[in-house]
């Protein structure tokens, strides 16, 4: 987005929208970033914080790739870059190596597919810091590619220790952030570096994320339908709360619907609960009938006897009311009752935001519910729709759907940290336009 759009987006900002809750105006207020169109690249060593965490598979000829989402969604910022005649180096966290050298956790083979996917080399440095790493930044040419080794192979990363970050800073004439889903993370490589480093931006993927999860979910046309799901009514009732003043409808789904079951008096049986959290249940349920938000809960269940989520197995389920679950008894899924009901809300959306599954759906026997509303939103070709990032990605890819929503964001932790707080640390600490 040039000057002029990014003018535009801001005087748009001030037009009051009656879907805005007033709590919630800061998220449009706040000014646009900064971004790498706004700033001179040529002949400019870019230093670039990428979200490489890739999930990596141990095979006999080393470790595979599994998923190169994350790398391919950089392409058009690194295309971008080298047009403009800029020197890139790539930095990114993988898995959790806890500041030790583990071969298993290198980013190694994330440099092989990115060579493989813009059909040219790209060099791999064997640290992120240090006189060596610095002297291959500086002999890069123009349009050329250095990926630096994992930043988690040093605990000062995530400690943001300044040191460390000063050391980042000095490969970098410019700083672009482009990894939202890190953003949530005040890291060195997030936070400590913008403090060192003169000339800064955001992405385009970044540009994209808080363009989706921000301006579009803020003006958002109704009938709006938020699809929560996933384990936990404590990872998301933030997010409940903020979207009861936002939504038409609020769907219920996985194992957090047992702890609002649970709020109602129902029988839910071994069902995944959160006993400690009914009370947060019926305060969300009672906000969202006093500002005349439907709230809507599963009416049917599929539940089995036994569940083992190592072995992909489960005992011959059944179907039971969402208030008839025996004792010795889980539900793992929403039944079709629940599947016909949601999916007349769905249907009927201008706009959807999804975030987590209805049920067990890494296992096939527990997976329809969650198929089927990915089924649904895929074809409502008349709304907006937005994944929200985490398990909802796995479940939308899985269900061959991916292909037919209008945005599937990057970032697990960092879509819900936004969602509820529409900031983070790591897009906060960037200039604005």
């Amino acid at each position: 987005m040039g000057l002029f759009q990014s003018l535009c987006r801001f005087t748009q900002a001030y037009h009051p929208d009656p879907l805005i809750d007033p709590s919630q105006a800061y998220l449009i207020l706040s000014m646009p970033k900064l971004t790498l169109r706004d700033l001179s690249l040529d002949n400019q060593r870019v230093l670039m914080r990428v979200d490489y965490n890739v999930p990596l598979d141990d095979k006999a000829e080393g470790m595979v790739i599994t998923d190169d989402t994350r790398i391919k969604e950089t392409l058009p910022t690194l295309k971008y870059l080298q047009e403009k005649g800029a020197k890139i180096i790539l930095m990114s966290h993988l898995g959790r190596p806890k500041g030790q050298r583990d071969p298993k956790q290198s980013l190694a083979p994330v440099a092989k597919r990115l060579s493989e996917l813009l059909d040219r080399p790209v060099a791999f440095a064997h640290d992120c810091i240090g006189s060596e790493t610095e002297s291959m930044t500086r002999s890069l040419k123009k349009g050329e590619i250095l990926l630096l080794e994992n930043l988690r192979y040093h605990n000062e990363e995530e400690q943001n220790d300044k040191t460390f970050a000063e050391s980042l800073s000095k490969l970098a004439d410019i700083y672009v952030n482009d990894a939202f889903g890190a953003a949530h993370r005040a890291h060195a490589s997030t936070e400590g570096i913008t403090h060192f480093v003169t000339k800064k931006a955001i992405g385009f993927l970044m540009e994209k994320e808080l363009q989706f999860l921000g301006e579009e979910l803020n003006k958002a046309q109704k009938p709006f339908v938020v699809i929560i799901g996933g384990a936990k009514v404590s990872d998301k009732i933030k997010v409940i709360d903020k979207m009861i003043d936002k939504a038409t409808t609020i769907i219920i789904g996985g194992g957090m619907a047992y702890t609002f079951g649970l709020a109602l008096g129902r029988k839910i049986g071994n069902s995944l609960c959160e006993p400690d959290k009914v009370d947060t249940a019926k305060a969300a349920l009672e906000k969202a009938k006093a500002r005349g938000v439907k709230l809507l809960l599963p009416i049917d269940n599929f539940i089995v006897e036994i569940l083992d989520f190592k072995a992909k197995t489960v005992s011959p389920g059944k179907y039971v009311g969402a208030d008839l679950i025996p004792e010795g008894w889980q539900g793992v899924d929403i039944g079709p009752e629940t599947i016909r009901l949601y999916s007349e809300e769905i249907a009927s959306a201008k706009t959807v935001l999804w975030n987590g599954p209805m049920g067990v759906f890494e296992i096939k026997e527990c997976s329809k519910g969650t198929y089927a509303i990915a089924e649904v939103i895929a074809k409502n070709k008349a709304c907006l729709s937005i994944i929200g990032g985490g398990d909802s990605v796995k479940a939308i890819k899985k269900s061959g759907f991916s292909d037919e929503v209008s945005f599937i964001s990057t970032g697990g932790g960092a879509s819900l940290e936004f969602l509820e707080n529409g900031t983070l640390p790591g897009v906060e600490c960037l200039p604005n336009l």
